[in-house]
């Protein structure tokens, strides 16, 4: 036994010397970085107590009965807290920039008949240019830039998410509008991050522009804010509990210089010195 314990003990010494020297610098207690900005206090949200509820600060574009913040909306059929897809494409009369977007949607009872790009089309587009695909993908094949999720012609979903035909499904999207310079030129792309039945299918996915059926994707220098518009593509699709939340950056102000507080001395020193040792 004797000579089992004088093999390991060096060993288990080297591993120990190995262990501790990879492990990365610590700083010296007590010490604290101060950015020196003054934050304004995140506003209180409340989620809601049922799932797929609008939190206390969205805007409810469609309750499940009231279908007037739409235009176009009379031509659409309100029906047993849904709304069905009637004549016409309907555009929301709010407009939105950044912004957060819960609609659940579901296409109608499979037939034999129909197939693809007639299964249960339609679509959400954001600022009223930006379509993301709502379609049958549960076993209908089509181009996979077009099932649901797509960004229409510009990229699939990552994964197919679908519930059966005639099941509920939930989009959440996260949309970053594109930016223009005042002579129309493009200053920053659009983005969007989107879960379909609360699994990402857009990962912060840069959009190529608009998404037209006819022509490759381009940016045109549009508003600021502008409409959601649901597409009418002669399917009996339904929708329901439509909400919407602007996003808006924090703002924080530069009250003081960057700094190092040392909690054991009490003293403090500018950042721009780069000492972080006590003298």
């Amino acid at each position: 036994m004797e000579s089992i314990t004088h093999f390991f003990r060096p060993l288990a010494c080297g591993l120990a010397a190995i262990c501790f020297c990879s492990l990365p610098a610590l700083p010296a207690l007590g010490k604290e970085y101060l950015p020196g900005i003054k934050w304004p206090e995140p506003v209180v949200v409340t989620p809601s107590a049922e799932k797929s509820q609008p939190p206390s600060d969205a805007m409810v574009l469609f309750d499940g009965s009231d279908f007037s913040r739409w235009e176009n909306g009379e031509n659409w059929r309100v029906e047993e807290g849904a709304v069905y897809v009637g004549k016409g494409n309907v555009t929301s009369k709010d407009k939105f920039g950044d912004c957060q977007v819960h609609i659940e949607w579901s296409s109608p009872p499979s037939t034999d008949d129909e197939q693809g790009q007639a299964r249960g089309n339609s679509g959400v587009f954001l600022m009223g240019t930006y379509e993301i695909q709502v379609l049958d993908s549960y076993s209908t094949k089509t181009y996979f830039d077009g099932q649901a999720g797509a960004i229409y012609k510009q990229t699939p979903p990552m994964v197919n998410a679908m519930r059966p035909a005639g099941e509920w499904n939930a989009y959440d999207i996260v949309w970053t509008r594109p930016r223009f310079d005042d002579d129309g030129s493009l200053k920053s792309p659009a983005y969007i991050t989107a879960l379909h039945n609360g699994i990402v299918i857009l990962n912060h996915f840069k959009l190529s522009g608009d998404t037209p059926y006819d022509r490759p994707p381009q940016y045109s220098k549009h508003a600021d804010k502008m409409p959601i518009s649901l597409q009418d593509h002669g399917n009996p699709v339904r929708y329901r509990n439509i909400w919407v939340r602007e996003i808006k950056p924090i703002v924080g102000k530069q009250a003081q210089e960057p700094s190092f507080k040392d909690h054991e001395t009490g003293k403090t020193w500018p950042a721009s010195t780069a000492q972080t040792s006590n003298e």
